[in-house]
């Protein structure tokens, strides 16, 4: 995860550079947008998402899971973006996206089934629809470049929950809803005719998004989950 992490600010880095180099010496482009009460855009993200757990009583008591932990995965979304300004360097925005993410949670067992390894992997996925409402904060425009910065709450609908799904051995549930924060920091590219805007932004669920099972083996040694998320942005704003 860090290193994705690490990978995904160096990339972002170098496109600002190469790009705020190339703007330096051209006219101002869309002179008039700051004048503008409100504007809209579409988003194309990618995300590393991962669980940060906490372990039930249970996992000290029961020596049957040795292990278990939490691995990152990558994912996309697509959203559309809405901005309306409240004052100078002062917006409010909303981002809503249907997001596709994926995380694995590793365990590794005492006394594994006759044929099954030590080693396991459960893969929980979802299909996020994510309404954020952010406080946008921006610098002053430099030629055709602002860097902004932005955080808010948000509501994640997850469309693929199984919260409400049979009982399984190898199932770990989630809730179908959970409310959370986003914290972020993003670059204005400003062109003739639209503005190009990456943004690096993590988000963190308050509250945790693990139905726990207390007869789930897999389910039952976790207390507490929260829904965690890297995201890098694309925005394409008119």
């Amino acid at each position: 995860m860090q290193y994705l992490l690490r990978r995904q600010i160096i990339v972002t880095l170098l496109l600002i550079t190469c790009v705020f180099t190339s703007f330096a010496q051209r006219e101002t482009n869309l002179p008039n947008h700051e004048q503008k009460a409100y504007y809209f855009g579409i988003t194309l993200s990618g995300n590393s998402a991962y669980f940060h757990m906490n372990h039930h009583p249970k996992f000290l008591q029961d020596d049957s899971v040795a292990t278990v932990g939490s691995t990152s995965s990558a994912g996309f979304g697509l959203g559309l973006l809405g901005t309306l300004r409240l004052v100078d360097h002062l917006e409010v925005r909303t981002n809503p996206q249907l997001i596709f993410a994926s995380r694995g949670i590793n365990y590794y067992l005492s006394y594994p089934l006759t044929g099954d390894k030590n080693w396991q992997q459960k893969t929980v996925e979802s299909i996020y629809i994510s309404v954020p409402l952010q406080l946008k904060f921006s610098s002053d425009r430099i030629d055709n470049f602002r860097v902004y910065m932005l955080g808010g709450g948000k509501f994640d609908y997850d469309l693929a929950s199984n919260s409400q799904a049979r009982r399984a051995e190898d199932l770990v549930k989630l809730n179908k809803s959970a409310l959370g924060y986003e914290v972020g920091l993003g670059f204005h590219f400003y062109f003739p005719t639209f503005i190009m805007s990456p943004e690096i932004k993590f988000s963190n669920s308050f509250q945790s998004v693990h139905a726990r099972d207390q007869y789930l083996i897999y389910s039952n040694v976790i207390d507490k989950m929260q829904a965690r998320m890297i995201v890098f942005s694309i925005h394409l704003e008119g």
